[in-house]
């Protein structure tokens, strides 16, 4: 068994934001906490693991193989997984071998890392790139990079739910829609297959076009057999995956002095962000409420502040 209980799954705080960019624009946004589920199978990487971890028990698997860099999310939580509840895991990762703080987590969790390089990592969604890792690993269940693809967004439809149960706490009897930064998609696609069109999903991309982020969204909700459903892309990269500036820097810096909640600049700084420019372009009428989604990942903050 490689999964707790089926019917187990860590809740999530949710909380209202407050700031003066918002009471002006009159939109109320509340806060799904991701980022305190657990301290270390953090964010909606263990949400994104669920229907995995299914399917490798049902294969009779004994582990998982898996994708992501230096600074992974993905691999950091599965690992963490991996060592809490017994199963095996091997990360094939990004580039060349080098010791970040998150490489050194994984390594003492107990994952058997591959370095495939850049251009072996490019390789990851051609046809026959599983092969040889199936033959080496048999007894390990492939899970994409990210955790993504239709299992990884299944997974996340559970955070409507538990958004939903939390309103009342609030004073909301409603809300108007969702804001969840994007890397590879596939929380936002799993929103998107929740909602079914109930409410628009909004995701802020923290990576370039050229990511395919757009695609592979849309590949998941053809294969849910969804048709029309409404969400919209924002770009929130900044030019570009990892780039951060100083104004970045700073909205988040601003930002976790007013809340106490703490943003890494990636994802969750960048998501936030662009709300802000979109809140203050008039992008939303008055009266909105939406749901942002922290993400977690602020174990990644380690690596980053390792290289400034």
């Amino acid at each position: 068994m490689l999964f707790p209980p089926t019917d187990w799954l860590p809740q999530a705080p949710l909380e209202s934001l407050h700031f003066d960019w918002l009471t002006t624009a009159g939109i109320d946004v509340a806060i799904l906490r991701l980022d305190q589920i657990d301290p270390l199978i953090s964010g909606n990487k263990w949400f994104k693991l669920i229907e995995h971890l299914k399917a490798a028990n049902q294969s009779g698997a004994q582990g998982i193989i898996s994708l992501g860099g230096a600074h992974s999310n993905h691999l950091h939580a599965l690992a963490a997984a991996g060592k809490r509840f017994g199963f095996t895991t091997v990360g094939l990762l990004r580039g060349h071998r080098q010791e970040t703080p998150t490489v050194k987590d994984l390594q003492a969790f107990g994952m058997h890392l591959h370095w495939l390089g850049y251009g072996g990592y490019r390789a990851r969604h051609e046809p026959g790139f599983w092969a040889p890792w199936r033959e080496q690993y048999p007894e390990l269940h492939p899970v994409p990079e990210g955790g993504g693809g239709l299992l990884g967004a299944k997974g996340c439809r559970q955070l409507v739910t538990q958004a939903c149960e939390k309103l009342s706490n609030l004073g909301w009897s409603h809300y108007d829609g969702w804001w969840v930064a994007c890397g590879t998609g596939t929380t936002l696609a799993g929103l998107v297959l929740a909602e079914a069109g109930e409410h628009p999903v909004y995701g802020a991309l923290a990576v370039p076009d050229d990511h395919g982020v757009a695609q592979q969204v849309e590949s998941i909700v053809r294969e849910a057999g969804l048709q029309g459903p409404a969400y919209e892309l924002f770009d929130a990269s900044r030019g570009g995956f990892a780039k951060v500036d100083p104004l970045l820097l700073e909205f988040i810096a601003q930002t976790e002095q007013a809340s106490s909640i703490l943003f890494e600049p990636l994802y969750t700084g960048k998501a936030l962000m662009a709300l802000k420019q979109q809140v203050e372009a008039g992008r939303f009428a008055r009266g909105t409420r939406l749901i942002f989604i922290h993400t977690g990942g602020l174990q990644g903050r380690r690596g980053f502040s390792s290289q400034t």
